[in-house]
C-alpha cells in the first residue's frame, strides 16, 4: 500500500512539473502561439479504409513531418495558399475508380484553411496537387 502511495505522489509531482513547464513552451521564438502557421493535411482511401495525416509548417521555414515540406510550401506559396490553384501535372492515369479524399485544415499565410476534395484515384490526386499531398 505504501508503494502505491509513493508512486502516486511521484506521478502527481511529475504531472505538476510538466503542467508548469507548458506555458513557457507554448510561445515560439517569434512570440506567436504554435498552430498559427500550421496546416494539417490528410489523405484517405475509399470509405475511410485507410487514412494518413501530417502537419505542414511553412513559417518561419518549411518543417513538420511532411517528407517534401520545402516543395509543398513553395507550391502553396505559388498558388497563393489556394489549394484549388496547386500546380497540375500532365500525367496519364488509369480510369480505375478508387476514390481518394484529401483535406487541409489550419492556417496558411495568416488565413484559415478548411479544404477537402475527392479524386477518382491516387494518380489523379497526385497529378492535381503536386507535392502537397505526397506523404
Amino acid at each position: 500500500m505504501r508503494s502505491l502511495t509513493v508512486t502516486s505522489a511521484a506521478l502527481l509531482a511529475l504531472g505538476a512539473a510538466a503542467a508548469t513547464a507548458v506555458p513557457s513552451a507554448a510561445v515560439s521564438a517569434e512570440g506567436t502561439p504554435p498552430g498559427k502557421h500550421d496546416v494539417f493535411l490528410t489523405v484517405s482511401g475509399d470509405a475511410n479504409t485507410w487514412i494518413r495525416g501530417v502537419l505542414l509548417r511553412c513559417v518561419p521555414e518549411p518543417s513538420g513531418h511532411h517528407p517534401f515540406a520545402r516543395e509543398a510550401c513553395a507550391e502553396l506559396d505559388r498558388a497563393g495558399g489556394d489549394f484549388d490553384e496547386l500546380p497540375r501535372e500532365d500525367r496519364i492515369c488509369t480510369k480505375e475508380y478508387a476514390p481518394v479524399t484529401v483535406g487541409a485544415t489550419g492556417t496558411f499565410q495568416g488565413r484559415p484553411v478548411d479544404w477537402h476534395r475527392t479524386y477518382g484515384n491516387a494518380c489523379e490526386m497526385a497529378a492535381s496537387t503536386g507535392h502537397v499531398f505526397s506523404f
